[in-house]
């Protein structure tokens, strides 16, 4: 898009939003401050660089076979800048354990250390990347259905020591990048079948945490983060959301809220109201469920688009963290970076320009008429020119012109994989 364009047609966006009060500098500057934490799995469907590496299990499943997906962790770091370079704004990266590096040793999952994770912790200082952490309780002979429930203690033991291990990584990422290192919690563990031993494991399941959560750290927040079901393990969750609600609300710990991981007929976005009323913070895990936990690429759809207007009506930027969580294989990886970062930032920015106080002053003079139309007039408001500059700024493409530049890539580099 031409840039003068890109300037004229802000230009009268600010004039339009102005009119009701609304600072769009003010906007691109919170747009400046909003930091997506990139998820790595993307970039290879989950594979991560373990020697001893399995098939993927504990209920998750990447489908499509589209070429090019990364093999190493040096072609993962170089997808990842690519597709950082296509996103305006600066932006942290999610890690598993798994995606360590490794040196080509095994290391099993209670074995992992800082160091593995050393060369990452100097990449993100070089690319000016702040690094987020994941435990993995999947993909392992150990993982079985139960982990952190496992009624055997010697495998349970195995899974809090891996976790235990995992905070420590997390707050050496934290020390050494002067910012704390979002650690989030997620356990598959549940039964396919027919339970008659909820209790037990839910038990099982508090006491690990437990035990986990001995240690205190100051680099690093703990996330926990609930489901509904997984595949193969569709009857019985153990860490179900009521599980992990009132775990955090206790504990001082923060939800995660996966977008995928509630019942249809759910809206996540009405639960960032509810949450933030007992817990000090919120994580996001943001990605589009098709019918179920699916993980499609996130776009600029109602849900999504609902919980960042929810998030900025509660006044909650500062306490909400803001994830991506997908893993679509069906379609070129770099895109699919892009096009849910960007999905999310356009959700961001549509929120920020929302005239919020108007809406509400509405609401409580009973006004609803007034209400619902100025809703309906704020979609067709020109907030898109408002991101369209945001990334001119940014000297990132403006529009489609990403397209682009992915496919360049994509001849140049994946398709010789």
């Amino acid at each position: 898009m031409n840039e003068q364009t890109v300037k004229q047609s802000y230009e009268i966006a600010r004039e339009r939003y102005a009119e009701q009060g609304i600072d769009t500098e003010k906007v691109i500057n919170q747009l400046n401050e909003f930091h997506l934490s990139m998820h790595c799995w993307q970039a290879d469907d989950v594979q991560g660089f373990e020697v001893q590496a399995g098939a993927l299990g504990g209920g998750l499943g990447v489908t499509g076979n589209y070429p090019g997906k990364a093999r190493n962790i040096d072609e993962l770091r170089a997808d990842i800048l690519k597709a950082k370079s296509l996103i305006p704004g600066t932006h942290r990266l999610n890690l598993h354990e798994i995606y360590g590096d490794f040196q080509g040793k095994v290391v099993d999952r209670d074995q992992c250390e800082p160091e593995h994770f050393q060369s990452w912790i100097e990449w993100g200082r070089e690319h000016n990347t702040k690094l987020d952490f994941n435990s993995t309780s999947f993909s392992h002979p150990k993982s079985g259905n139960l982990s952190l429930a496992n009624p055997d203690k010697g495998i349970r033991d195995f899974w809090i020591e891996h976790t235990r291990r995992c905070r420590r990584i997390a707050d050496a990422m934290g020390r050494a990048q002067g910012d704390p290192c979002i650690m989030n919690v997620w356990v598959h563990d549940g039964c396919k079948d027919v339970s008659v031993n909820h209790y037990m494991y839910r038990q099982l399941l508090r006491e690990s945490l437990d035990a986990i959560f001995e240690e205190k750290l100051d680099h690093m927040k703990d996330c926990i983060e609930g489901k509904v079901f997984g595949i193969g393990l569709e009857s019985f969750t153990v860490g179900s959301h009521d599980f992990y609600t009132a775990y955090a609300a206790t504990h001082g710990k923060i939800p995660t809220i996966d977008t995928g991981h509630y019942h249809p007929t759910e809206s996540p976005a009405d639960k960032v109201s509810a949450l933030l009323q007992f817990v000090p913070e919120l994580m996001l895990h943001v990605s589009r469920p098709i019918r179920w936990d699916s993980d499609h690429v996130t776009i600029m759809d109602d849900p999504t688009q609902e919980l960042f207007f929810e998030i900025v009506r509660a006044g909650a930027l500062q306490r909400v963290h803001y994830g991506l969580d997908y893993f679509d294989g069906a379609i070129n990886r770099i895109g699919a970076y892009v096009i849910g970062s960007r999905a999310a930032q356009k959700c961001m920015t549509r929120a920020l320009l929302e005239p919020t106080a108007m809406l509400r002053n509405d609401e409580l003079q009973g006004h609803t008429f007034q209400l619902l139309a100025r809703m309906e007039e704020a979609k067709a408001m020109p907030w898109s020119a408002v991101y369209d500059e945001f990334c001119r700024r940014s000297n990132v493409p403006v529009g489609d012109a990403f397209i682009r530049e992915i496919e360049s890539y994509e001849a140049q580099v994946t398709s010789k994989r």
